[in-house]
């Protein structure tokens, strides 16, 4: 793609750039309900993508990741390296949100709406008593099933009629699916209409098993920083800001090598 077309779709409620050649969603939060509207009533089913700054350089290689992210609905930037590159190149500043927020905005959305959720991912346990604190905290939420992420591939034509049979506005799903985030594409044109949504810890999250990061770790990106203190070899991960940089710094030079011409 030409680096120089970086706006490539405006509508009332969402405007797509791209970064790198990947497609991010300017999504603003006073008009999220409307894109979420507009998401339920396409009557095809789609997904949204939370994407990353690792996600974004993933979606930059041709492969199922990079489809999975071009074919979205939505992709929502959750890092804030997405939202300073963005603004480097393009000039345009995507709105970043924090997952379990974002989440959070979507199930208030369908509440008032009065729309349904299935449940999908987490072990047992954990997803029962996500259950019970989605319930107590949506009461006007419809809750049309749940099944845990590490069901044998022999029943998952089963599992995948009962979503359908269920015709939930929102299929949310966290880890332990096998595939990942990539089992949403590859099952979409079994899924039925609605909405698909991954994030791997939303469970542990809203079983109370992992706390969110606070807002002010978000508002400065430290995030990765709190995950280095659990897991020492995500220190490494500063050659992927460094190569990220890089990125940014040679689109720059070759976009103002190609206006000159």
């Amino acid at each position: 793609m030409d680096t120089e077309t970086v706006v490539t779709q405006t509508t009332q409620t969402k405007e797509r750039i791209h970064l790198l050649n990947v497609p991010i969603d300017i999504v603003k939060k006073e008009d999220l309900a409307a894109v979420t509207g507009t998401l339920l009533e396409n009557g095809e089913g789609g997904y949204i993508v939370l994407l990353s700054l690792w996600d974004l350089l993933r979606a930059r290689r041709n492969g199922e990741y990079r489809s999975y992210v071009l074919e979205a609905d939505a992709v929502i930037p959750i890092s804030r390296s997405i939202i300073s590159g963005a603004r480097f190149l393009t000039g345009k500043e995507p709105v970043r949100y924090l997952p379990f927020d974002f989440i959070i905005a979507i199930l208030s959305i369908l509440e008032y709406r009065e729309q349904s959720v299935y449940l999908m991912g987490g072990r047992k346990k954990v997803l029962e008593k996500a259950e019970k604190n989605v319930s107590k905290t949506f009461p006007r939420l419809h809750i049309v099933g749940r099944y845990t992420g590490r069901f044998r591939k022999n029943i998952e034509g089963a599992v995948l009629q009962a979503i359908r049979k269920a015709a939930p506005s929102l299929l949310l799903v966290g880890k332990g699916v096998h595939g990942k985030e990539l089992w949403i594409r590859r099952k979409c044109d079994k899924l039925g209409p609605g909405i698909r949504l991954w994030c791997s810890d939303i469970y542990d999250v809203f079983a109370n098993k992992r706390r969110h990061p606070t807002d002010y770790v978000f508002k400065h990106g430290l995030e990765w920083v709190e995950c280095c203190f659990k897991k020492p070899l995500y220190f490494l991960r500063v050659f992927l800001y460094i190569y990220y940089g890089i990125l940014l710094l040679f689109y720059k030079f070759f976009k103002s090598k190609k206006k000159e011409q």
